[in-house]
């Protein structure tokens, strides 16, 4: 049986405990930004691309599955698991580096990385982004970016109910 080599893009999933190094070798300005990122779409690939806009280089952390289930998105929650969701993130050019976070915030993933650029969606304004006091502190930029699509994997979800209650 032939074997094929893993897709370059799984090399850019980095479990949290190898962050240091691997963002080390990222070019500067460095962004950060986080969120669950559960069904792909328009949204979320437009918000990426101009976070990632933003800077030389963009890390994502993804909230574990334990972690979007504590956010009550609902029971089944995420509908993709985090190995799952890293993979089709990290195939995105617009991602340098994949990694996660368990807690509720990733509070200590921005303190590790001290990344340049802070952003988050149009829906949190700069006062409320977690990191953004420690961030704007070091001379760094923080940045909520209004969505340019109304779409959402909540929104995906009630559609796709409604259809097969039908």
């Amino acid at each position: 049986m032939e074997t094929w080599p893993l897709p370059a893009f799984e090399q850019k999933i980095c479990p949290p405990e190898e962050l240091a190094v691997r963002i080390a070798e990222l070019p500067r300005p460095l962004v950060f930004t986080n969120g669950c990122f559960d069904i792909l779409h328009r949204g979320h690939v437009t918000y990426l691309a101009q976070a990632r806009a933003t800077g030389a280089a963009m890390v994502l952390a993804l909230n574990t599955d334990a972690s979007v289930r504590r956010q009550g998105k609902g029971g089944d929650r995420p509908i993709n698991g985090l190995a799952n969701r890293a993979a089709v993130a990290a195939a995105l050019a617009d991602v340098d580096l994949v990694t996660w976070f368990d807690e509720d915030t990733p509070a200590e993933l921005i303190e590790l990385i001290k990344p340049d650029i802070l952003v988050k969606g149009g829906d949190w304004p700069v006062e409320k982004i977690v990191g953004a006091g420690e961030t704007l502190a070091r001379g760094g930029k923080v940045f909520s970016i209004p969505f340019l699509h109304q779409t959402s994997t909540t929104q995906t979800l009630a559609k796709i109910r409604q259809t097969e209650q039908k």
